[in-house]
């Protein structure tokens, strides 16, 4: 059985000898919890712009980092004139290298405006979607899943917790319906909602979750023996050809909506370690919806 309650991860790299902590500090923090090496192959993970030595009082906690966040970090936190010092998104900003990151381009601009107001830019990525305290955990702990362990294993943490990407567990008897009702009740609100894929008064006791796209762990879901695979990004042919094949049903929610869960418990953890360590720091999670879309309609129209 997986816990999901842990929320003190190791420390001792923190630097306390001081009353506010640096960037450094913070990211050594983020590696306490969601070590480097454990991210995929393919990511990009770390401190993308700023200097370690920098000090920070406030850190401003979003998905990804886009103009709009990094306008939020210069405007500071609520009630106060000065910008956060150090964002911390899940996404990264750059998976590929780019040979010219001008004002003018979206990513180009971000970096300038961050660097520009001395503000710090890192992310947890892969290796946060596979922790302990993770996204993944924290999806499921949205949905009140209990007794879970990871979709998709991959080693365990430095305190012996098993980790990996998605998670299984276990819900009180429901119907699909009834258990998309509940899901669409505690997603962040968002403007594509929640898709249902299956009979709708089949039974669901056991379920899988994957915050982000969860193409690649349809068949996992299906050896797990769920009842129902709850993800996002699910595109038409996979979809459907694992609906023709049977079980599990799917729930597909949009990307954001599925692992900004994961932002209010980082906020948690990163208070409660400052706290520990007698450090002053504000931490706010942005509410920004950084979906791509704004809105949503219902189509109408008649086939000829």
């Amino acid at each position: 059985m997986q816990s999901s309650s842990h929320l003190n991860g190791p420390t001792t790299a923190v630097d306390t000898s001081t009353s506010n902590w640096t960037v450094g500090d913070v990211m050594a923090l983020m590696e306490s919890w969601y070590p480097a090496a454990t991210a995929q192959s393919w990511d990009r993970v770390g401190l993308i712009v700023g200097d370690p030595a920098a000090p920070v009082r406030s850190i401003l906690l979003a998905l990804d980092p886009t103009a709009a966040i990094a306008d939020q970090a210069v405007a500071g936190p609520s009630g106060d004139e000065q910008s956060f010092d150090m964002v911390i998104t899940h996404h990264p900003l750059l998976l590929r290298g780019a040979s010219f990151l001008p004002v003018t381009d979206p990513k180009g601009g971000v970096v300038t405006t961050l660097i520009r107001s001395g503000i710090a830019l890192f992310n947890a990525h892969t290796n946060a979607d596979v922790a302990c305290d993770g996204v993944a955990t924290a999806l499921a702990d949205l949905i009140g899943l209990r007794d879970t362990v990871p979709l998709e294993p991959c080693g365990t943490d430095a305190e012996g917790h098993e980790i990996g990407l998605g998670r299984v567990g276990t819900v009180t008897e429901t119907t699909l319906g009834a258990f998309a009702d509940h899901v669409a009740s505690v997603l962040p609100a968002g403007p594509t909602g929640l898709f249902v894929g299956g009979d709708e008064n089949a039974t669901v006791r056991r379920v899988a979750v994957l915050g982000g796209a969860g193409d690649s762990a349809l068949e996992a879901a299906r050896a797990a023996g769920v009842d129902v695979y709850l993800t996002a990004d699910l595109r038409h042919h996979p979809a459907s050809e694992h609906l023709e094949g049977g079980a599990p049903a799917l729930l597909c929610g949009s990307h954001w909506a599925t692992e900004s869960p994961w932002l209010p418990v980082l906020a948690r953890k990163i208070r409660e370690a400052a706290r520990a360590a007698d450090v002053e720091l504000r931490v706010e999670v942005s509410t920004i919806v950084t979906e791509p879309w704004t809105s949503h309609r219902v189509t109408q129209g008649e086939l000829a």
